[in-house]
Formats: structure tokens, C-alpha cells, sequence
């Protein structure tokens, strides 16, 4: 995780520490009240000023730190080439994972005080959601991770994997060499397994399948015994899986220990090999994972995105994966975006964000009328690392 100086030489808070505060409105005697004015960062306007909105606490949090270093290497990048239409990168951090209303409480006053030219999230849909009614109307809105595809609001870009492109060709794989037929599907509570969940019954229809069971975890749930007791007593072929971050590496991790991995495969979503590690090699048993992005995969893109990232954070660094990886492919999605329609204003920028093809970690990815088109990769678990098994 970076220092709190790093977050504020990319754009970040630069407050002085509380106690040097003390005395002054707002400070002292565990007031959480707002910065004084006073200290108030002043943003240069001349350059591209990002708020990103990334989950750094709560079941989310997990992918926080590799996300950090994903955008930073990005702006990185950028910058050396010039910034975007001139101007550098200046980049700001927002937490997304506490509770929803107070993340859109900084999102209106980013839009109030016109604090940032354009917004960046690789967090929940829940918080999409919610921030697209402050933010889309007003900058540019740009949502990088996996979703549950469908967003047609003005001013909002999507990029990441959608269900028809990510699910379909799994299931029906699954469905063919593995004679899957019954499945359990388990999500969390909100709206991305909502509605994945809804498109998935049908790919499972179509394959020839039938679900057995279906439910929703509260996020935050780290108690499964209940949902795993249904799970063994329904007997599916497949538990399918849209629980997301620190969650499912509980559920998984207990599904595993349970001896349930040698009875029944999973197939998961927003799963990377951030999750994979905190699930545990032992637990990882007939695990499978459907993703445009893992870290293995070899291309040239991919190469120099993992060599650059190794070189400017280390061996040891957090290990990348899908979500994270997104924030970088969203500000290469941005730079090209902008260079063709030749202007950061908000209705060319997001005309020419409606169809183009642009360069990232993933290789070439195609935008058609707002939805991305990439090749999807089946893989599964092997210990700690993803073998890819099929490209779809």
C-alpha cells in the first residue's frame, strides 16, 4: 500500500497528520469533521485531474492495493508519453468500501467543487449504481471491472466483461465435456449477481441444464455453514459463483476444507489469483474461473505490462488479477478515447468512447455501441495459479 505522501504526489490527499491539527475547527477531540479550507489541496487545472474510486476496505478491499499500483503505473506511462491531449495525469484515491451513501457524499462534492475532470471506478456494481446518478450527468464516468453488462447511462463508459461473453461459453464447455447438468448458483446480495444470475439460468437452459438451488449471501457474510449444508444436500454437478472478493475467498475456503471440492466443480466470477491466494492451494480443488484477463496468459502485451509492473513495484508485489489489471486497461481505454475524438469534453469524448478498438494488457479490445468485445478465457485452478484451458 502506498504512503500517504505517495497518494498525495499522485493527486491524493496531502493533509498535514491530525495531531498538528489539533485546535483548529474541525480537529480535535475525535472530530471527524471536514478539512479546514485552509489546508485544502489546490489542483492544478492543467492537468487531467482522475478521481478513482476503488474498493480499499471491506470484501472488496483484497484487490485495493494491486489496483493502486495499476493506475499508477498507467499515469506513469502516460505521463512519459506526454499525458493525454497534453496534459499529465493527476490522480486522486476514493474509497468505496464503506457505506454506499457516504461514497456518494464525496463523489457530489468532487462534481461541486469541480475537483477532477473525469471518474474512475474498479469497485461494485452497487456503488455504479449509485454513483452514476452525482457523477454521469455531469463528467465523464469510466467503470473498468466485470459487470453485469447493460449500461446504457449517458455518461457512463463500461469496459469490463459482460455475462453473454463471460458465462455462455463456460457453461455450455462445462456442459459438454464435464456432463454438467444440475447447478447451484450462489451470489452476493446486490445487483451484479441480481442479474447475472438471470442470464445465467438461461445459458444453463440452453445447454440443457437445470438450476437446483439459488441464493444471495449478504456481503460481509462469512458464515456459510447454513448455504453449504443446502449445497451438499442438493448435490449439484456445478456450484456456479458470484460471491465477490474477501467473501468468496471465505466461502471457497470452507467449501474446500468441507471435502466438497472433490464432489461437485466450481465455476466462479471476479475471481483472479488475488482471490486464488487468499483461498489457499489445498482449497482449490475442480475450481474454475471464466475472465478476459489472467496473469499467465501469454502476449506480448500482457509480457510488458507484467515486466513493467515487477519493475516499478517489485518481485513481492501484491499480485495482479482481473479487477485490479482493469484500472490500468481503463486509462489505455481513456488515452486512445481521447486522442480520437481529439478533446476531453465530455460528449466527444464519450462519442467516440461508444465504438473504437484500443490496445491494453488484454490484447486489442473492440467498444461496439458501449460493450466491450474481447477474447474470454476458461481456466482452472492449479494451487495457486490459473491454467488456461480454452479461449472462447
Amino acid at each position: 500500500m502506498l504512503s500517504p505522501t505517495q497518494f498525495g504526489k499522485f493527486g491524493g490527499s496531502s493533509m498535514p497528520p491530525e495531531w498538528l491539527l489539533k485546535g483548529l475547527p474541525g480537529f480535535g477531540s475525535g472530530s471527524s469533521g471536514p478539512a479546514p479550507r485552509l489546508f485544502r489541496e489546490r489542483r492544478d487545472r492543467k492537468k487531467l485531474r482522475i478521481a478513482n474510486f476503488v474498493g480499499l476496505s471491506g470484501p472488496s478491499g483484497i484487490w485495493g492495493p494491486a489496483s493502486i499500483n495499476s493506475t499508477l503505473l498507467g499515469v506513469s506511462e502516460i505521463n512519459r508519453r506526454g499525458g493525454i491531449l497534453g496534459r499529465e495525469i493527476e490522480v486522486a484515491f476514493h474509497d468505496t468500501g464503506g457505506d454506499i451513501n457516504d461514497v456518494t457524499r464525496t463523489a457530489s462534492d468532487i462534481v461541486a467543487s469541480e475537483d477532477a475532470d473525469l471518474v474512475m471506478g474498479s469497485h461494485i456494481s452497487a456503488v455504479r449504481v449509485a454513483l452514476r446518478k452525482v457523477v454521469a450527468g455531469h463528467i465523464p464516468y469510466l467503470y473498468t471491472p466485470v459487470y453485469e453488462g447493460g449500461e446504457r447511462t449517458p455518461g457512463v463508459m463500461a469496459i469490463g466483461e459482460t455475462p453473454g461473453a463471460q458465462w455462455r461459453p463456460a457453461i455450455e464447455w462445462l456442459a459438454n465435456t464435464r456432463q454438467a447438468s444440475n447447478w447451484y448458483l450462489i451470489g452476493s446480495d446486490y445487483v451484479w449477481p441480481w442479474l447475472s444470475h438471470k442470464a445465467i439460468k438461461k445459458y444453463i437452459a440452453d445447454a440443457g441444464g437445470c438450476v437446483v438451488g439459488e441464493e444471495f449471501v449478504p456481503i460481509g457474510e462469512h458464515n456459510h455453514s447454513a448455504q453449504l449444508a443446502r449445497i451438499r444436500a442438493a448435490r449439484p454437478d456445478v456450484v456456479l459463483i458470484t460471491l465477490i472478493g474477501a467473501d468468496s475467498v471465505v466461502f471457497n475456503r470452507t467449501f474446500g476444507e468441507q471435502g466438497l471440492g472433490s464432489q461437485m466443480l466450481r465455476l466462479a466470477g471476479a475471481m483472479d489469483e488475488t482471490v486464488l491466494l487468499g483461498i489457499g492451494a489445498d482449497n482449490t480443488e475442480n475450481l474454475f474461473c471464466a475472465s478476459g484477463y489472467f496473469i499467465d496468459r501469454a502476449s506480448r502485451e500482457n509480457d510488458a505490462f507484467r515486466s513493467q509492473y515487477e519493475a516499478s513495484f517489485g518481485r513481492h508485489a501484491p499480485p495482479l488479477g482481473s479487477i485490479a489489471q482493469s484500472n490500468y486497461e481503463g486509462l489505455r481505454f481513456l488515452e486512445t478515447v481521447a486522442s480520437r475524438a481529439g478533446s476531453l469534453a465530455r460528449k466527444p469524448l464519450l462519442s467516440a468512447a461508444a465504438n473504437v478498438d484500443y490496445q491494453g494488457a488484454r490484447g486489442t479490445i473492440g467498444i461496439r455501441r458501449g460493450s466491450a468485445r474481447m477474447p474470454i478465457y476458461l481456466a482452472a485452478a492449479n494451487g495457486l495459479d490459473f491454467r488456461l484451458i480454452k479461449q472462447f
